[in-house]
């Protein structure tokens, strides 16, 4: 329901940001870490909210917030936070063997080579839950918002709620009509958010438990 509030558009899966940071870093001949050169890192990351903003700024139509759903948005958590220090990080969470079932289940055309195999799917997906886990340490404490997407299955309102006051956003009916939105998705979930809400994904995974034998040893 990103872009069904008068106050924000939602610009997708966007890579604007990791081609802002390709940009500006790319352009740095000195090798920097966060340890030795955090000044240089600051005045680059400054850089490259400002490149991002001149990005996205067109695709906004006016509105005051833009909400960007690209999945690696979480290996750059660190940088993101640099770049744009009020950021909101929304964490949606699912069951985990639901969640690569489902990926499984997609043939994505690019990008996605791990979701092929259930190993791969596995060992990805312990990493990522690694790297959440890392940032969770780091960050100060509120900077990223857990939405489970269970909760939200079974109580829409009040997760809606949650999250807008998480982002400072006034509270609107419109949000729980987000199936109604006009405007144009080219995402693998484009027809999941022309439907209301659905309970049927629940437990995705388990008609075909026994076939999973493979993906649930590589997330030990």
């Amino acid at each position: 329901f990103r872009s069904s509030h008068p106050d924000v558009r939602a610009v997708g899966e966007s890579t604007a940001f990791d081609a802002a940071a390709r940009m500006v870093l790319g352009a740095i001949t000195v090798p920097l870490n966060y340890t030795t050169h955090a000044g240089d890192l600051k005045k680059a990351a400054e850089r490259i909210g400002a490149e991002y903003l001149d990005r996205i700024t067109p695709l906004l139509e006016g509105r005051t917030r833009s909400a960007d759903k690209l999945p690696g948005n979480f290996l750059n958590i660190g940088l993101i936070r640099m770049a744009f220090p009020n950021a909101r990080i929304v964490h949606a969470v699912r069951d985990p063997v639901d969640t690569c079932v489902s990926c499984y289940f997609k043939l994505f055309r690019e990008w996605q080579n791990f979701t092929y195999d259930l190993t791969d799917l596995g060992r990805y997906t312990k990493d990522y839950l690694a790297l959440k886990a890392h940032w969770n340490a780091v960050l100060p404490a509120g900077a990223i918002l857990d939405v489970a997407y269970e909760d939200m299955v079974a109580d829409l309102e009040g997760q809606a709620r949650r999250l807008l006051a998480y982002c400072g956003l006034a509270w609107n009916d419109d949000v729980l009509e987000f199936h109604r939105t006009k405007r144009r998705i080219a995402t693998a979930s484009a027809l999941q958010v022309r439907q209301p809400i659905y309970a049927t994904a629940l437990q995705r995974a388990k008609p075909y438990d026994a076939y999973l034998g493979p993906l649930r040893e590589a997330l030990k």
